[in-house]
């Protein structure tokens, strides 16, 4: 017997537990290895605010086109708030896993410098997002 707890659910959808830590996951995989390098520290404290809000958008973007292929195979016409709410969601809880690992070592001067901080939470995010939402897809629809 399976357990299965709906975080989130419209009739032809759920985001539950298990989708929430695939997301989680997929994000860890990738945030940790780039995480640990200086140069995503760098680029956090020195791109211009153009440039890290490029980055967001590439991230939504690419989340977008990949979860609307992979994970609603491209049906998502009667289903777009769950199709958006699922990319706010991984973005989401990226960066909530980045948070958590920029913190642990010591690179998130959230209080003496958010704006570095955020700026280093966004760069980390987008290549972080596309490993959660792959590895999220994988027992979709």
């Amino acid at each position: 017997m399976a357990f299965s707890f709906n975080v989130f659910s419209f009739s032809t959808f759920r985001f539950n537990i298990e989708d929430a830590i695939q997301v989680c996951v997929g994000a860890f995989a990738l945030a940790v290895p780039i995480a640990f390098s200086e140069e995503s520290w760098r680029l956090g404290e020195t791109l211009p605010l153009l440039n890290i809000a490029m980055l967001f958008c590439l991230s939504l973007l690419f989340l977008g086109v990949f979860t609307y292929h992979s994970v609603f195979q491209q049906n998502i016409r009667a289903r777009i708030p769950v199709f958006v709410f699922r990319i706010v969601v991984a973005y989401f809880l990226t960066a909530l896993v980045v948070f958590l690992v920029l913190l642990c070592l010591d690179k998130l001067p959230f209080f003496e410098d958010p704006l570095t901080s955020i700026k280093r939470i966004i760069v980390i995010t987008m290549p972080a997002s596309m490993g959660a939402i792959v590895v999220d897809s994988f027992d979709k629809e």
